[in-house]
């Protein structure tokens, strides 16, 4: 959909522009000089500097058309490049097109998530407050979780907490920002909290591999390996894939030993 808007807006740019630029040739050459030699040759200048001005202004349009087609085009490649697991050339193509077109909350979008591929993921977080800017001074739930994820990989679990409290303030459905949570507390040893954190994840999606596998290593850490143990033994009354019950598995017997 956004590619259709953006063809159909530049073709009514393109278009725009190339009525503007006939109705001014068309306005200059209606002009009727004043009587006499002197008035032909005022005649004369004031065309050229009509004339001067309007392909002035049409070139202008034209570099401007160009930019956004080029960094509409970056923007494209680096979609590609994401889809191919080409991520060193995503993060290069959505940083042109930021580059061409700062003000554009898709290019930054795709910037912060080609960062993540490629483990900047300090460099993201430094990309927030152009996000919030664009999205009219806060962010939607899939950017800010995108931040708490990379506050997540950099070991600020504190922030990670305050991230997906807020998250779950505004989302109580998000189930992705309980899982996020229980992760953060896991890592700080706050096993009770963890618990919480995954029991609200899977009171929501008890099919959920990555809040049971979560939730199973939460207890595990706090030392009641009987809890892990039984957590991952109820999944075989639930729906899983085969390859999370493989995951299943494999725990149940790191677990046992």
């Amino acid at each position: 959909m956004e590619t259709i808007h953006f063809v159909l807006w530049e073709a009514m740019k393109v278009l725009g522009l190339t009525l503007l630029g006939l109705m001014a040739v068309k306005a200059v050459a209606s002009l009727r000089p004043a009587a006499g030699e002197a008035g032909l040759r005022q005649q004369r200048r004031l065309k050229l500097g009509l004339h001067s001005l309007t392909l002035g202004l049409v070139l202008w349009g034209a570099w401007s058309t160009g930019y956004d087609v080029a960094a509409e085009l970056y923007y494209w490649a680096n979609q590609g490049n994401l889809q191919h697991n080409d991520y060193p050339k995503a993060f290069e193509n959505a940083l042109r097109a930021v580059q061409l077109r700062p003000g554009v909350l898709r290019y930054w979008r795709a910037l912060v998530a080609s960062k993540m591929y490629v483990g900047q993921f300090a460099s993201a977080l430094e990309d927030r407050p152009a996000l919030e800017s664009l999205s009219g001074g806060g962010l939607d739930e899939g950017d800010a979780y995108q931040f708490a994820l990379c506050s997540y990989l950099l070991g600020q679990y504190p922030d990670v907490v305050q991230a997906t409290q807020e998250l779950i303030r505004r989302s109580p459905y998000y189930v992705a920002s309980y899982v996020l949570q229980g992760l953060a507390y896991t890592a700080q040893r706050k096993f009770p909290e963890a618990e919480q954190s995954y029991l609200d994840a899977l009171r929501f999606l008890p099919n959920n591999q990555v809040a049971v596998e979560g939730l199973a290593h939460a207890y595990f850490l706090a030392g009641d390996r009987a809890r892990a143990l039984a957590i991952l033994n109820e999944t075989a009354t639930r729906p899983f894939s085969a390859e999370a019950r493989k995951s299943f598995e494999a725990l149940k017997s790191l677990y046992a030993q």
